[in-house]
């Protein structure tokens, strides 16, 4: 049997499970139980009707939060020329070329978001088992293989979250921090569900959002009545 630490029980305590709590209320539930020493995170978890295994059902994309995730990513950017100047002005913190690849290859990879120019993919192609496995390997379906690396930088910087579906159907991701106020997070809650909305699988059948879910980096889940984190 797992282990319950104090904190996660005293949580635990001001929830009712089987309830779906209208997303105002949820949010106050999430915020009052996040009493660690530092400044959890609040994630929202979605079970949605799809299969990811198959072609027409696979969910990936990204979405640029209104208020921003609290944490500052590492860029890093393969770049020549004028488009790694463009890169280090809008803020990159790695911009390179064939020197960020041996770094890379070296296991030196101190950096949360990789982009890169379309004639850089020759070079990047080949670091894709090193890439892939953490989720790093530049696509341009999610924006992070583009000409525009400026803005590709600007936007990871400023809130950008990228989501993929898991094998069961699961979509998680950190949409804020317990400091933000409850209004800061419900409309990055809205903008996620709605992004999620938007991305839905061609080929997905029947309900395809099944169950919102909110927590924080140590406190309990809740369920999040659908009706609520519709779109404004």
């Amino acid at each position: 049997m797992a282990f319950v630490g104090k904190r996660l029980k005293a949580g635990k305590a001001t929830i009712d499970r089987t309830e779906a709590y209208a997303l105002d209320k949820a949010i106050d539930l999430v915020k009052s139980n996040a009493t660690s020493k530092f400044d959890e995170t609040v994630e929202i978890s979605m079970n949605l009707g799809i299969d990811p295994r198959k072609a027409d059902q696979n969910l990936r994309g990204t979405v640029l939060l209104p208020n921003g995730t609290g944490k500052t990513l590492r860029v890093a950017v393969f770049a020549r020329g004028d488009k790694a100047k463009e890169a280090e002005a809008a803020g990159a913190d790695i911009v390179g070329a064939e020197d960020l690849a041996e770094k890379i290859q070296a296991g030196v990879m101190d950096f949360d978001r990789c982009i890169a120019t379309p004639d850089m993919m020759v070079l990047v192609g080949r670091l894709g088992k090193v890439l892939g496995p953490r989720g790093l390997m530049p696509n341009p379906k999610l924006g992070t293989v583009t000409v525009n690396v400026g803005e590709a930088v600007k936007a990871a910087k400023g809130g950008q979250v990228e989501f993929r579906a898991e094998k069961a159907g699961i979509v998680h991701a950190g949409i804020g921090k317990a400091s933000f106020g409850a209004q800061q997070l419900a409309e990055n809650v809205r903008a996620f569900v709605g992004a999620i909305n938007r991305a839905k699988p061609t080929g997905a059948k029947g309900t395809y959002i099944k169950k919102v879910s909110l927590s924080s980096t140590m406190g309990p889940g809740l369920k999040v009545e659908l009706s609520s984190v519709a779109s404004e």
